[in-house]
């Protein structure tokens, strides 16, 4: 079976509240210079590595973001990571899991989105 649709993901919307926030937020998370919001300040584009694109999304703030991660970030270091989000006052959500093909951890940013960090094992 065919599909015109691609099964390649294009981008990630976080559904946050307060935009200026969220940007100083992910910016201390995953370390890049915070910059203005697009769309009439609703939509702030993060800096990413790949063809993933990631961006912090004002424009539902009725959007519950709990739940299961949506999605997840690579890390090389596992235990540098879990030290990142303490020193930065993460919500860490979940102990560090291995599950055979990858560790992973769980956490939330301000809004009560669910996110995760993996290492491949």
């Amino acid at each position: 079976m065919s599909s015109p649709i691609q099964r390649r993901v294009g981008q990630v919307f976080v559904p946050v509240i307060d935009m200026q926030a969220a940007i100083r937020w992910y910016a201390d998370l995953l370390g890049f210079e915070p910059g203005d919001a697009s769309h009439g300040g609703t939509i702030f584009d993060v800096p990413t590595d790949g063809e993933t694109r990631l961006a912090l999304d004002a424009n539902r703030p009725d959007v519950d973001g709990g739940g299961p991660p949506r999605f997840f970030l690579w890390t090389d270091d596992m235990a540098a990571t879990v030290q990142h989000l303490r020193a930065l006052g993460v919500t860490i959500t979940s102990d560090v899991e291995d599950i055979g093909s990858v560790l992973f951890v769980q956490f939330e940013d301000p809004d009560g989105n669910a996110l995760m960090v993996c290492q491949r094992t």
